[in-house]
């Protein structure tokens, strides 16, 4: 049985009540599969995708009593599926299975499957022989980002803030210690909205983050529309996604995770019940309206928060924000290594991010320097 979470649904939760024909065909199921009459030698596997909703029912012993959990596949896991799928594919010396697996984290079985298809179609169109590790990265960037949109064309002024928009997500995830590598930067249109991304790839398999990697996460999500109001004093709607995901964030570590001012408190918000007339609010807050309140101000306090640290970075190394920006105009996509090279380059001493653990151990050995030599310029990050 596929998709068992469209039979197996918890039972009362339907307006109909037991007269639905969905429960009267999940007891049919429950009764054929440990009722009175035992069936030996019948074997019943089922898949879902949601857990959380089967009736419970179904998972008691001599039902649904052995649970196997297909989760993600890891590095190792990744290299193994994509064996198998470049099976049928030729590839040329340069690629490396391994490194594939180790820069696709979160990808599935169906994801790299047509990772394989995608470089496989790359190849045939530059009229290869084999596949390469080039069509394979580029098609990693097709997956996660969509297709390149060339017949786009954006004005010179859009052009322009969509650069310094990107510049600001690279420079600041290029600054802050406990954040993803930038892997590439582009104001090529791709998908079906974005004009431009900051592809970040993590170094490895994650399943914990600190709050100070979330911290970090919003800021390098807050970059872009800062520095498009540094830059024009004016922001535009290509930081709307962001924005969105920077207070998912934000609401996460207040309501799930315990990381703000009110405490290890975890705000659970419970599921409207199906007799109970919807009015547009899909779920009932299980806390008054002053704690919704000040979970609100919380929000917006990690918010503002990440929003003047980010100012201050920007502000900071502006002079390689505008040569990156730059860059960007001219070429339109800048690799890791040349990103490097730009930030490096308009450094005149290593940088101190504000707001950073690193940088609060500068600043104190900066100002005990200052004490001893009596040196009084004030020595900034």
């Amino acid at each position: 049985i596929d998709e068992l979470d469209a039979l197996g649904k918890t039972r009362g939760t339907s307006i109909v009540g037991g007269h639905d024909e969905r429960e009267q065909t999940l007891n049919a199921l429950l009764v054929e599969m440990d009722g009175f009459d035992s069936n030996s030698g019948v074997i019943v596997m089922a898949a879902t995708n949601r857990p959380e909703m089967l009736d419970q029912a179904l998972l008691r012993p001599g039902r649904f009593d052995r649970q196997v959990l297909v989760d993600r596949p890891d590095v190792r896991g990744r290299e193994d599926i994509l064996k198998v799928h470049v099976k049928s594919v030729k590839l040329d010396a340069s690629v490396d299975l391994k490194e594939i697996a180790a820069i696709t984290p979160g990808f599935v079985g169906a994801d790299l499957a047509n990772l394989v298809n995608e470089a496989a179609l790359l190849a045939a169109r530059k009229n290869k022989s084999a596949v390469g590790s080039r069509e394979f990265n580029d098609g990693v960037e097709r997956v996660t980002a969509g297709l390149e949109k060339k017949q786009r064309v954006m004005s010179e002024d859009e052009k322009q803030r969509v650069a310094y928009h990107e510049a600001g997500h690279a420079l600041v995830a290029y600054s802050l210690p406990n954040t993803d590598p930038v892997h590439k930067v582009s104001i090529i249109p791709r998908g079906l909205a974005a004009l431009g991304y900051t592809l970040q790839r993590p170094e490895g398999d994650r399943y914990l983050m600190t709050q100070s990697e979330l911290e970090s996460r919003i800021q390098v999500l807050l970059a872009g529309t800062v520095t498009e109001e540094m830059i024009y004093d004016d922001i535009s709607t290509g930081a709307q996604n962001d924005l969105e995901r920077a207070t998912e964030i934000a609401r996460a570590m207040v309501m799930d995770y315990g990381m703000s001012k009110l405490g290890r408190i975890a705000y659970r918000e419970s599921s409207r019940s199906a007799f109970l007339a919807h009015a547009g609010e899909e779920r009932l807050h299980s806390h008054s309206e002053e704690t919704a309140r000040e979970i609100d101000q919380e929000v917006r306090r990690i918010l503002g928060d990440a929003l003047k640290k980010t100012h201050d970075i920007l502000q900071t190394r502006r002079a390689a924000l505008m040569a990156l920006a730059e860059e960007l105009i001219e070429v339109e996509s800048i690799e890791a290594h040349d990103l490097k090279r730009i930030l490096e380059a308009n450094s005149s001493r290593p940088q101190v991010v504000p707001g950073t653990s690193e940088g609060a151990k500068r600043t104190v050995k900066n100002e005990s320097t200052d004490a001893i030599d009596g040196d009084a310029v004030e020595k900034s990050g």
